[in-house]
């Protein structure tokens, strides 16, 4: 997305209206928006300041806004569970994603995070991300070209167990149901010292991937959780609201190491110490 202070034609825009009740479309000379509240001629918005009201035919009021990507995967067409903005933002963070790497997924889903990571690389940037089922590629395709970062991303259809085309990748976001199963195949993809990343919902899959790291030699290893509350923003009576976003899923992280660490004695300590191997007591 491009960042502007004035709306042009092509900019992905977000009008919210009364209740908060928000619609998300791109921004074309002669187009409209229509909805139970009237209509807004495109024209009519197209070089306004972001942030300005505006007012449908028959009187509406909506806030014209550039929409958030938290805005924008809420309100992805989608076929499977999307990922929450809240583990998005921190898996980012933990990979260390930026613009101009190369980035890898497997499990693209309907885009949610392919759209994080396409923005996160930047332009100059590579995503490569695996789907086993056309259909869902095809929707996460389409969700990618609405915000204008299809071009960003390769997309694969193919069954990982065969493993993957590319090597030296900086990260790597595993989105299956059963990721313990794949941990080699991604361990060929990434590079010495890569990222990696996973998200399940329960614990007993949780030990599974961890067995799975330590075999394959992945080293600092960790596994938490984000609960998100929000609070009632009224200043004379705040407190948090009623509902929150508790559990989601199970966070796993990790980076790929290379076994002749063990060869120098030296270091087999620290080695094993990273890894989490310790004596049975």
């Amino acid at each position: 997305m491009n960042y502007s202070t004035i709306t042009r034609a092509g900019d992905l825009a977000q009008l919210v209206g009364l209740t908060h009740k928000h619609f998300i479309f791109i921004l074309q000379p002669g187009g409209e928006f229509q909805s139970h509240r009237g209509v807004v001629k495109h024209d009519d918005l197209i070089g306004k300041p972001w942030g300005s009201q505006v007012f449908s035919h028959t009187g509406a009021p909506f806030f014209l806004l550039q929409p958030s990507l938290a805005d924008i995967m809420n309100e992805l067409p989608r076929t499977t569970q999307i990922l929450y903005p809240k583990d998005i933002g921190y898996i980012l963070i933990q990979m260390g994603v930026s613009e101009g790497q190369t980035v890898m997924e497997a499990g693209t889903g309907s885009g949610s995070m392919t759209i994080a990571l396409a923005s996160a690389v930047g332009a100059t940037g590579r995503v490569i991300s695996y789907e086993q089922k056309s259909d869902v590629q095809n929707l996460a395709h389409k969700n990618l070209e609405r915000v204008g970062l299809a071009s960003r991303v390769d997309f694969k259809l193919r069954d990982i167990q065969e493993g993957f085309d590319e090597t030296e990748a900086d990260a790597f976001f595993l989105d299956v149901q059963n990721p313990f199963d794949y941990i080699p195949q991604v361990r060929n993809a990434l590079k010495p010292g890569g990222f990696f990343a996973t998200l399940i919902p329960t614990v007993n899959q949780v030990e599974k991937v961890l067995h799975a790291l330590r075999t394959h030699h992945f080293a600092f290893v960790e596994v938490c959780e984000l609960l998100l509350r929000y609070y009632k923003t009224n200043p004379s009576r705040l407190r948090p609201t009623d509902r929150m976003v508790a559990h989601t899923g199970f966070l796993i992280f990790a980076r790929k190491i290379e076994p002749s660490l063990f060869d120098d004695p030296r270091g087999a300590n620290l080695a094993r110490e990273i890894i989490g191997i310790e004596e049975e007591r």
